[in-house]
């Protein structure tokens, strides 16, 4: 049962991870004047690996090989999802970044429906139609043609469907604890990325204190603390809750990049802004149990 009061602190505390998301865009453009993404995803992945660590470690010492080996595979999908955000951000403005690494949520369905044979909700269809024609009014050009780092955040929304793929099966066995593996793919992912920069790229410290404190930021609050308070707020409040709260990341992103960035878009692109949204909230809404409840309500009320 979910106390009012409790689930009030609950969907704050996913309210203020969801924010440290939206700012995750603007903090990693200021990293990547003055870094690589892979060096800096390492720092990122790494730093949070140690804190998340730290405040959970009676949590994770003891930890079996199938919690392991899953944590281990959702790192790999994990690469994908970071390297497409991270060079995503580099190449397209960070309004569409925000927008368009949230497609994940309109990707998961159609994945479980190819890979795991589970048919999706009759809403999918209305969903795909206004996911797409967004994507369109946000990122076609003169020419029609996608940006590079528009296909970028897009792929990172894909891999973000596999990575939920892979935790929905994961989590499925007894045996597996969800907790560890969310922490144990935070210190896979960073391992990889650190050998990924030292392959293709030069490792280098952040030069600027600007510089430092984004990486600290996106390191212990944007991931670290973020998944350790996701993980204890879905606790106490209801998927619903955290579906809506979760959709406001990419409108999160538009704003902080609007104020702090100066980005201004085209008016078709905030309506293609605005659809993308709407297939989010549509997809991850129950809206018949909204109304459901209601009516319950008013029924005990009379």
């Amino acid at each position: 049962m979910k106390h009012g009061n409790t689930q009030l602190k609950a969907d704050m505390m996913l309210v203020l991870v969801t924010l440290c998301w939206g700012i995750s865009y603007f903090m990693m453009d200021l990293c990547l004047d003055e870094m690589d993404p892979l060096t800096l995803n390492a720092y990122r992945f790494l730093g949070a690996f140690a804190v998340a660590a730290l405040i959970a470690f009676k949590k994770i010492r003891n930890v079996n090989k199938r919690t392991l080996k899953y944590a281990f595979l959702i790192s790999l999908s994990l690469i994908f999802v970071y390297v497409g955000a991270t060079y995503g951000v580099k190449y397209t403005s960070q309004s569409n970044a925000g927008f368009f690494c949230a497609t994940s949520t309109v990707f998961t369905p159609i994945l479980a429906f190819v890979i795991k044979k589970v048919i999706p909700d009759k809403k999918l269809a209305l969903v795909i139609v206004l996911c797409t024609i967004g994507v369109a009014l946000m990122s076609l050009n003169g020419e029609f043609h996608i940006a590079v780092g528009d296909w970028l955040c897009l792929m990172c929304g894909f891999a973000y469907g596999i990575d939920l793929l892979i935790t929905e099966t994961a989590v499925a066995h007894e045996d597996v604890d969800a907790f560890q593996i969310g922490v144990y793919q935070l210190g896979f992912t960073g391992i990889w990325m650190l050998i990924l920069s030292f392959v293709f790229e030069t490792p280098c410290l952040p030069q600027s204190p600007a510089c430092w404190i984004s990486v600290i930021f996106l390191s212990i609050f944007c991931t670290g603390v973020a998944f350790v308070a996701q993980a204890i707020a879905q606790q106490y409040t209801t998927a619903t809750h955290v579906g809506i709260i979760f959709a406001l990341e990419p409108v999160f992103a538009g704003i902080v990049a609007f104020l702090f960035a100066g980005e201004r878009l085209l008016p078709r692109a905030y309506f293609g802004a605005f659809l993308m949204l709407m297939s989010i909230i549509i997809m991850e809404v129950d809206i018949k149990s909204l109304f459901t409840k209601k009516v319950d309500k008013d029924r005990l009320d009379s």
